[in-house]
């Protein structure tokens, strides 16, 4: 009797067979496809994110946000690969040779970095082009109001590495995105630099520019315009290329008890610099 049964289990077998066989060309014909739709639309996104560079920064914005959302997730402190794009700092050694020579004097003399200070050097040289501004005067300016300190802040108000009266020259800042701009460096110098030159317009040279600068009320300001300049030919002599001690040359104005105006003086003064000589004013623009 079991004899008979034996088509039939061959014949289950068979269909079973035919069945998974089906089965199988059919996934496998799916997934082909599938594959291949995936690379078409891979190949339409790449086109897409190509012809439309919009698009292509929107997706990374959004592809590195969520990066950085799981990384705070994790506990872990998110990096900012375009930080050094924030940087205001530059090789000193890639200056013209009378910047580099300034922007190591000031390292040396202020103990700042080389790299910020030749970008500051590079900056006053460019705007002191344009402005028909001296930018050694720049310079000493900035070195006397801040020590080359862009957070540097006085009592009265003064902001930056130029000191500029934040309040008075709000308007000035709105071109640099308000008025937390006097905080950046390049944005500060560049506002300083014009009220510097609005300055020595007004009064029609140098020190009495410097004078209204420092916005001296209760004194003629001559301490302060004796720093600046006195800086300013020291930092024009070293980008000619001599050796200059920090604080040589240093003007002494004397003040006479007759009717006579005052004289400027020079003294040779080998010491490096100290914060009491190059300190910075309360006052400012």
């Amino acid at each position: 009797m079991p004899a008979p049964q034996m088509p039939r289990l061959s014949g289950a077998l068979q269909v079973t067979q035919t069945a998974f066989k089906d089965v199988a060309q059919g996934f496998v014909s799916v997934t082909h496809n599938s594959l291949a739709l995936l690379g078409l639309l891979l190949a339409a996104c790449l086109v897409l994110f190509v012809s439309q560079p919009d698009l292509r920064s929107s997706a990374e914005r959004q592809l590195f946000g969520w990066l950085e959302e799981r990384q705070s997730q994790n506990g872990e402190i998110p990096a900012d690969p375009s930080a050094v794009d924030r940087v205001t700092a530059t090789n000193p050694k890639a200056l013209p040779r009378e910047q580099a020579q300034v922007a190591d004097w000031l390292s040396r003399k202020y103990r700042v970095a080389p790299e910020p200070i030749g970008a500051l050097v590079a900056e006053a040289f460019e705007i002191g082009d344009r402005a028909r501004l001296d930018p050694t005067l720049i310079l000493a300016v900035m070195a006397i109001e801040s020590r080359f300190n862009p957070f540097a802040a006085s009592p009265v108000g003064a902001q930056g590495l130029m000191q500029v009266m934040t309040r008075v020259h709000a308007d000035k800042y709105e071109d640099f995105g308000g008025r937390l701009a006097a905080f950046d460096p390049v944005s500060n110098l560049r506002v300083g630099a014009q009220v510097l030159q609005e300055t020595i317009r007004r009064a029609g040279s140098v020190e009495g520019g410097l004078r209204l600068y420092v916005g001296a009320v209760s004194s003629s300001g001559q301490d302060y315009i004796d720093k600046v300049l006195s800086e300013h030919e020291r930092l024009q002599r070293v980008a000619q290329g001599q050796r200059v001690a920090f604080n040589a040359h240093q003007r002494r104005t004397v003040v006479p008890t007759g009717p006579q105006a005052p004289q400027s003086v020079d003294a040779e003064l080998e010491a490096e610099a100290s914060p009491t000589q190059t300190g910075a004013l309360p006052q400012a623009s």
